[in-house]
């Protein structure tokens, strides 16, 4: 109650405006909105050139939001209610139970995705893929007489955007060569464009919005696998659309889903992998200078005793990036370090764990808590 009645007072939306007036003068934030746009474009291109040809439903909001529309017999205003409504709902649920940075973020994502799909229907029209010019004068002769013409396949002839009269040649947008309506190829190229704009955006504390707001609410209270959280949401919105979609179509979408959940929590293992280090060496003082100093990392100190010699020395474990693990390899072999070394991915860091960069020979060090 209290984490509700705090948005209701005059004083949380000073300090939430102060705080997002200093995050304009960051560059932290600039960087950030940077790579939420080009996230989303990534997802922007799966929807416009994978998921609407092929008229898959994959599980989202988008695809809830078909089924309950179909059901009680609305119209495409309706459509576009019903899902500003249930986002509205959930990016609500976001900020009361995420937190309001992911909330805000994923407002700026969710509006994006429209502009985005549009600017690149303006630049490169996913038909362009799909369909033919026609320039047969007698078909543009009865299209213009008014006559309705169909193909050879049955499909009517579509008009350009600027006027020219195209033929449909295959359902399936990259298809070229594997055959007409190939929606496995249009699933596969849409879950892994989308799957790793999803894992992006959770790695900076943002999403796209709709279902993905449900999983990261599943991931962060029950501590579930974000791609199992956003798959099987996922699953249970496909089968809602046996109500309007023949049995293979849905079977297509809840594989599809079930593929997104596997690629995201993939993808997300890989931006958030660490290297667990752990170094025997006589000379451990020098190369624990050096992971504190320049790299400036922490790291433990345990004193062991090997087994076969007796003799007791300590061993350093520290958690690296690649990159940094890569610099304490050549530190250690530019210098003659004799040293033991096993080193072991560590996919999830739970606590307090220290970002650095450098600027201008300056270090900038913030510590953060990564889930």
């Amino acid at each position: 109650m209290n984490t509700i009645q705090q948005y209701l007072t005059k004083q949380y939306w000073l300090d939430l405006l102060r705080t997002f007036w200093h995050a304009l003068g960051t560059l932290k934030f600039w960087r950030e909105l940077l790579m939420m746009t080009v996230g989303m474009s990534f997802g922007a291109i799966a929807v416009y050139y994978f998921l609407m040809p092929s008229h898959l439903i994959v599980g989202s909001i988008s695809g809830l939001t078909i089924v309950i529309n179909t059901a009680i017999g609305g119209d495409a205003n309706t459509f576009s209610y019903l899902v500003m409504s249930i986002n509205a709902f959930l990016l609500l649920l976001a900020f009361l139970l995420i937190g309001n940075e992911f909330g805000a973020k994923t407002v700026y994502t969710a509006l994006i995705l429209g502009p985005l799909t549009q600017f690149f229907d303006r630049i490169f029209p996913y038909t362009n893929l799909t369909h033919k010019v026609i320039d047969a004068p007698e078909i543009l002769a009865q299209l213009q007489a008014g006559q309705t013409v169909l193909d050879a396949n049955g499909n009517p002839y579509l008009l350009s955007r600027s006027g020219e009269v195209m033929e449909k040649v295959r359902e399936s947008v990259m298809s070229s060569g594997l055959g007409q309506g190939d929606v496995w190829f249009d699933l596969l190229c849409f879950v892994l464009l989308l799957s790793a704009c999803q894992a992006f955006l959770f790695r900076i504390n943002a999403s796209t919005g709709g279902l993905d707001i449900l999983g990261k609410i599943v991931n962060k209270y029950l501590h579930f696998d974000i791609g199992t959280s956003v798959a099987i949401g996922g699953a249970i919105i496909c089968c809602t659309s046996f109500f309007i979609n023949d049995f293979r179509m849905v079977i297509i979408g809840i594989i599809g889903t079930m593929i997104n959940g596997l690629a995201i929590d993939y993808f997300t293992a890989s931006l958030n992998k660490r290297k667990r280090v752990c170094i025997i060496s006589a000379d451990h003082e020098r190369i624990r200078q050096f992971i504190i100093q320049d790299l400036v990392r922490g790291c433990s100190l345990y004193r062991v005793q090997g087994g076969y010699s007796g003799e007791e020395q300590i061993e350093i474990q520290t958690l690296l990036t690649q990159d940094e693990f890569s610099a304490v390899m050549a530190y250690i072999r530019d210098n003659h370090i004799h040293a033991f070394i096993t080193a072991g991915n560590c996919s999830e860091v739970y606590g307090l764990w220290a970002r650095h960069k450098k600027h201008h020979g300056k270090m900038e060090v913030i510590t953060t808590e990564e889930e």
